[in-house]
């Protein structure tokens, strides 16, 4: 095709000015937003802008991650324009007068990714007519294979005066999901479960630009009544959204931990913290995301 910034027919780039036309705002949440053809990971480019002082806001989006990451240091990694490589920038621990939001306590940012797994499993089932969920903490799921999967970093507030308060962490989230991968494409998943992509899941739709804008909406969305309610995820109706959307809860499970231990048990649901109960034989056990290699059903 003569011209075309692109060879695949299937997979067609992104429009920046189009993004930026129909996302950003003045009163935010989303600010400025960058798309790079290709870049090692946008959660380090999120993560390094917020270190220079980049205010919350800041989206950035990659056609290809080359050294894309997931927890404990995973690598992940697609073809060009065959998924969704986004990471945003929050300030959950700065007040926001103008839109009446408190500054949230550290203790709540745990919720930060399982509200990016609600808004996720939002906008996939609203706009592929699939039947999505959420393995916990925040692996999106479609006919048990994995999807996509959410990164959260906190990023120091940065060094300042002897007795000067350091200023509350900024918080990067990323998400990766397989749009167009075909099943040579699929990344080696080391949890256990298999990888599949939308297409090959059988979606409605898997134009891109439909599906990242309805994405990040959700993401505002969720954000801006967490923020209003202070992090309490009960009180903002987050907690119950999640429970709903997770596959997770009520279903026995074989949690790994990094000592290489094991525990098995049924898991009955997840408190105000965003922690798994488990109830094994010894007991009812609260399991941390950061506290966990893998969480197998």
């Amino acid at each position: 095709m003569p011209g075309s910034p692109y060879t695949d027919l299937d997979r067609p780039p992104l429009d920046v000015r189009r993004l930026r036309r129909a996302l950003l705002a003045p009163a935010g949440p989303w600010r400025r937003l960058e798309l790079h053809a290709e870049t090692g990971s946008t959660n380090a480019d999120a993560a390094e802008a917020a270190r220079t002082g980049e205010p919350e806001g800041l989206v950035v989006v990659a056609e290809r991650q080359t050294a894309g990451r997931g927890r404990r240091d995973r690598a992940w990694q697609s073809p060009p324009r065959a998924g969704i490589a986004v990471s945003v920038l929050l300030r959950p621990g700065e007040a926001a007068p103008e839109r009446d939001w408190p500054p949230v306590p550290a203790s709540g940012y745990g919720w930060l990714p399982l509200l990016a797994g609600v808004a996720l499993v939002e906008a996939v089932n609203r706009l592929t007519e699939l039947d999505a969920v959420l393995k916990w903490p925040n692996d999106l799921l479609v006919d048990g294979a994995k999807c996509a999967g959410i990164l959260a970093e906190a990023v120091p507030g940065g060094t300042v005066p002897t007795g000067v308060p350091s200023p509350p962490p900024a918080v990067v989230l990323g998400i990766g999901l397989n749009v167009t991968l075909r099943a040579d494409e699929l990344p080696e998943n080391l949890t256990g479960l298999p990888a599949t992509s939308l297409k090959l899941a059988g979606a409605a739709a898997t134009d891109r630009d439909p599906l990242l804008r309805a994405l990040l909406r959700a993401v505002a969305d969720w954000y801006d009544r967490w923020r209003y309610a202070g992090g309490d995820a009960g009180a903002c109706g987050l907690h119950s959204a999640y429970l709903e959307a997770c596959d997770t809860v009520g279903r026995t499970v074989r949690v790994l931990l990094p000592d290489g231990s094991a525990l098995t048990g049924t898991a009955t649901g997840v408190d105000d913290g965003g922690q798994l109960f488990v109830r094994t034989a010894d007991g009812e056990q609260r399991i941390s995301a950061g506290d966990i290699r893998h969480v197998r059903m």
